[in-house]
């Protein structure tokens, strides 16, 4: 296969096999402390889960995460990206520690989500850190490559820091803590990673001259609203934006429906319901993975927009064939599909918007695609704690999930064999 060929020969650099190890075990241990909040917010015995509390942890976590995003950039080019890695990840360990001794002492709500959130707030400078580090550690030539393959990667292995959660949690007793406590280690090993990377590998380059913080801010808000205004100056990138966040949506939604109907409609114990839980998620990564080999050839065939459309398309017409049905078994075929068709329109929003971006815009537009996948997703929570009954059945939100993906499949119709560089 192309994309494993194409990995190994990213392998052979040194430099980008030591940054991608960091990136590996930080978001698997991103991965492992997520799912250990999902389950400590979702399944805890002493806690009675609704769609209103998974909501409003998702707003908690999701939303001032995505505020800082765009902004961490100007510290980034301050500090050094190796000791970024290094002191963040020893950070997070710390305080996902904290975290765990929390979930011990059973304290009240808010103090437990500011500990998630500080956890979650580093991990927006160690992502974006990574991602500007990259043409550090590989040429020019193979520059785009490595943008395609390392965040997927990245993504893998988040899925798998998952899965390592579920397994932990059941070999634990269920104990939250103790999952908490194995994302912890991950960090810290991804912490002594970095140290494999000389200092300044990484730059910035300390001969760099840069404005004052306070300069710096007021010009990233300013750039923020010039990229909104070039994005609505360039057609496909902005529909093709539209149109991939509301179907982060659909998946948020129906989402938040797996958990509820997890833990409540196909579960007598917690661990039953953590259990098949953790197959759902396991079953959309794999859809996450056949998106990224499947993606390369669909978008040469099709075009990104034709892509997209057939992903919308399916998920119009499976969505309530399975959906309805609120079984287990047809709803893990569901999350295998809309696993695929979510990121397989990422894939292809990422590359309608690299070449339809003019390259002074692209890491603003970037910014704020990261902000909209975000709001969707928590927006979609609400929308699913407002809908949802306890149990997690509710035939109204898939008949709406399932009609915001054929009015996505319909908008994007028109769009199918434009071209993807037009910026009209």
């Amino acid at each position: 296969m192309s994309v494993v060929r194409d990995l190994r020969v990213l392998l052979r650099l040194t430099d980008f096999r030591r940054l991608l190890a960091v990136r590996l075990l930080s978001q698997c241990a991103d991965g492992v402390y997520q799912v250990a909040l999902a389950t400590y917010v979702v399944f805890s015995p002493e806690k009675q889960a609704s769609a209103a509390a998974i909501a409003s942890a998702m707003a908690v976590l999701l939303l001032p995460y995505s505020l800082v995003g765009p902004f961490a950039g100007v510290l980034l080019d301050r500090w050094q990206r190796r000791q970024v890695f290094l002191f963040g990840n020893l950070l997070r360990a710390l305080l996902a520690c904290g975290t765990a001794l929390l979930i011990l002492a059973s304290v009240p709500d808010w103090l437990f989500y500011a500990s998630a959130l500080s956890v979650t707030a580093v991990n927006r400078f160690v992502l974006a850190g990574l991602s500007a580090a990259l043409p550090r550690v590989v040429d020019e030539e193979r520059l785009v490559l490595a943008n395609s393959l390392s965040p997927t990667a990245g993504t893998l292995a988040a899925t798998l820091g998952g899965g390592l959660a579920f397994g932990v949690q059941l070999l634990a007793g269920q104990s939250d803590a103790a999952v908490v406590g194995f994302g912890a280690v991950l960090y810290l090993c991804g912490a002594l990673a970095s140290l494999r990377m000389p200092r300044q590998l990484l730059g910035p380059d300390p001969g760099a001259v840069s404005p004052s913080l306070g300069s710096a801010l007021l010009s990233t808000a300013r750039g923020l609203a010039a990229g909104v205004r070039h994005l609505s100056e360039r057609r496909p990138a902005a529909r093709a934006l539209v149109a991939v966040t509301f179907m982060r949506f659909c998946y948020g939604a129906l989402f938040v429906t797996v958990l509820m109907l997890c833990r409540h409609a196909w579960s007598t114990t917690e661990s039953d319901g953590l259990a098949l839980l953790g197959l759902a998620v396991a079953t959309s990564g794999a859809g996450f993975f056949a998106a990224a080999l499947l993606s390369p050839w669909a978008v040469g065939r099709l075009g990104p927009f034709g892509w997209m459309t057939l992903c919308a398309g399916t998920a119009a017409v499976l969505t309530p064939v399975l959906g309805l049905t609120f079984a287990p078994t047809p709803f893990l075929i569901a999350a295998f599909v809309l696993g695929l068709v979510t990121q397989g329109s990422k894939i292809a929003t990422d590359t309608v918007v690299q070449t339809s971006v003019d390259d002074a815009y692209r890491g603003r537009v970037f910014s704020l695609y990261d902000v909209l996948f975000n709001v969707a997703f928590v927006g979609a929570a609400g929308v699913a704690a407002l809908m949802l009954p306890p149990d997690g059945r509710s035939t109204l939100l898939i008949v709406l999930v399932a009609a915001v993906y054929a009015a996505i499949a319909l908008a994007l119709r028109g769009e199918r064999g434009a071209h993807a560089g037009s910026g009209s």
